[in-house]
């Protein structure tokens, strides 16, 4: 007599367990993979609109551009020395007023500079902007725009960061229009001085608030170290 050869119930039970186990592996090493191909390319967004940032200081007298609204939902968009509508064009790019005039506004998802690959629809206000640049730098309540030359240590000071959508400036701060942290627990952040950087979200303040200026190699006042500053409408 011959025995038939086969898996016992327990056999089974390992074997599909050890599968699932893997299964699970290789579905997270895949996300964490396509979650740092994302912050990647967010770096590199950030880094272009850093030349674009120091290209248009060099035809505009030393002068940023604006920031646009400040702790407000962005709603006016054809102000051309906002840094949405100003910066574009020495990226190649046509202004955000213009997209949005042509039907082609940038969305979650877009092959846009405008669109961080990891930012995601649900923001508050019309229009949707996933990068804010930095809400103290050349608000509107200053008769002048910030000069570049003039600014305290360009490599610390944030021009532009991973912002909710929805605002076009952005701080580390307890409200809504505060930095984002969308890459693993980790904000993009580009400086005056063009280069680009990653933190962690608890280190920058998302969604608590700024650390002291002094106490940071990611400051976000535009004033010397140790004087404070609030954010302006």
């Amino acid at each position: 007599m011959t025995r038939k050869s086969g898996f016992t119930l327990v056999e089974l039970i390992v074997v599909i367990a050890i599968v699932g186990a893997l299964s699970a592996l290789a579905v997270s090493a895949a996300a964490h993979a396509r979650s740092e191909s994302q912050a990647a390319q967010c770096i590199s967004n950030l880094r272009q609109w850093g030349v674009a940032l120091n290209l248009y200081c060099a035809d505009n007298d030393g002068y940023t551009p604006r920031r646009g609204q400040g702790v407000q939902a962005v709603w006016e968009i054809n102000r051309p020395t906002d840094w949405f509508n100003a910066l574009p064009p020495y990226l190649g790019m046509a202004t955000f007023n213009n997209l949005v005039q042509q039907g082609q506004e940038p969305k979650p998802g877009s092959n846009s500079l405008f669109v961080c690959p990891a930012a995601v629809s649900g923001t508050i206000g019309q229009y949707f902007l996933c990068y804010g640049m930095n809400m103290y730098l050349s608000p509107w309540i200053r008769p002048q725009p910030h000069m570049l030359q003039q600014l305290p240590n360009p490599r610390q000071l944030a021009f532009m960061s991973d912002a909710p959508g929805g605002w076009a400036s952005t701080i580390p701060s307890s409200q809504a229009y505060s930095v984002v942290a969308r890459h693993e627990g980790r904000a993009n952040v580009v400086f005056v001085d063009g280069h680009a950087q990653s933190f962690d979200g608890t280190y920058l303040g998302c969604g608590i608030g700024e650390p002291k200026p002094e106490l940071s190699d990611c400051r976000w006042q535009t004033l010397s170290e140790g004087t404070n500053q609030t954010p302006l409408p």
